[in-house]
């Protein structure tokens, strides 16, 4: 039967900034504040989830008028859990390795070993701009981040930790306490040829924007026979924004109400702002690349893994996109608690059932 490792995982965008997770004037039942957040992560544990995502805003925008620093507001998750893991967004640029390993650190001893990171390579121009951050060209946020995810793993698992860098030099540096193993997990974003390369060096994770199976398989081909080659492993994500109703047509419904009712100078500002990410690649099939205004409505493409449906639908097709490589579904939601809480009752429960049905057609075939 399906060991809980062969499982698929489930994680949640955590609403840490304001706006929901749609560039919409619909109505979100969502809130950004701690104890709306720390109820959240609470019923996703109790609701069959693995992990939750926080992410990083370092100015206003696209509906995200308000946001709480990632890394702090991940603590406050994880001391209001006992088992969810919960995924720390972090910035090269703004941070340095060595901070983030002594943040890192001292939180993994805090919280039994439960807080990851993920680097995230690019996001927003204008952000970099404000805050006095130097905006590198694509790939080279790429190799900034691998150097960084580097320095990362030195710093938590040798002593004396040399590295002589194009952007980070450390010398003889030993960090005590090291993480508790296992080693705080190292996720990265991203569509690339640059971040698909990375990931197949030095990620334990790799997630990518909402597509099909067909074109997640594309990716996870390229990304794991990069790793193989490299003896490495590496685990794919993939983001999907649910609407798991009793029908079909109440859950087709909601989309088109959200996309009626989006905003489309907001998603047209964001449009403009991720150029400088996905398309920005030298082989113009990064993130957002292709993306039309539809999947803008969504930030990370989410409706493209179109899991939305009954939870049955919704199951089945979590079931092809397992069986195209994923092994996370990242999901985000329009009213959080409450389709949280639907969505692990519902969904989760049914995906189970699939995963113990086809292992044992597997062992009758044996």
């Amino acid at each position: 039967m399906t060991s809980h490792s062969d499982a698929i995982k489930f994680a949640y965008w955590v609403p840490n900034v304001s706006g929901g997770l749609v560039i919409s004037n619909i109505e979100q039942r969502t809130g950004w504040d701690i104890d709306y957040n720390r109820k959240l992560a609470q019923i996703a544990e109790a609701n069959g989830f693995d992990y939750a995502l926080s992410q990083i805003r370092f100015t206003a925008g696209y509906g995200a008028d308000n946001q709480h620093e990632s890394v702090s507001f991940s603590h406050a998750l994880l001391a209001a859990t006992t088992t969810l893991k919960v995924i720390a967004a972090i910035l090269p640029g703004p941070w340095n390795p060595a901070l983030a390993a002594k943040q890192i650190a001292t939180i993994n001893h805090l919280t039994n070993g439960r807080v990851a990171v993920n680097v995230v390579s690019g996001w927003f121009r204008g952000e970099f701009a404000a805050i006095g951050e130097l905006w590198l060209d694509h790939d080279e946020r790429y190799r900034r981040s691998e150097e960084f995810i580097r320095a990362l793993r030195g710093i938590w698992t040798e002593d004396n930790f040399t590295l002589k860098g194009d952007f980070y030099r450390f010398t003889n540096y030993s960090m005590k306490p090291k993480p508790i193993d296992p080693q705080p997990e190292i996720f990265q974003g991203g569509s690339s040829r640059a971040a698909r390369d990375m990931a197949a060096r030095v990620s334990d994770w790799y997630f990518t924007n909402g597509n099909t199976p067909e074109e997640i398989r594309k990716q996870v081909d390229d990304i794991r026979a990069k790793a193989k080659a490299n003896g490495h492993k590496v685990r794919i994500g993939v983001n999907a924004f649910a609407i798991a109703r009793e029908t079909e047509a109440e859950a087709r419904a909601v989309l088109d109400e959200i996309v009626a009712k989006a905003n489309p100078e907001a998603v047209q500002g964001f449009a403009d702002q991720v150029k400088n990410a996905g398309k920005a690649s030298p082989e113009g099939e990064g993130n957002w690349a292709k993306s039309s205004f539809e999947d803008l409505v969504q930030y990370n493409d989410g409706f493209r893994s179109n899991l939305i449906g009954t939870p049955e639908q919704i199951a089945e097709r979590i079931l092809n996109l397992k069986d195209a490589g994923a092994d996370l579904i990242l999901l985000g939601f329009l009213h959080f608690q409450e389709e949280v809480e639907y969505f692990g009752k519902h969904v989760i429960p049914l995906v189970r059932k699939l995963e113990q049905a086809r292992d044992r057609e597997l062992v009758a075939a044996e």
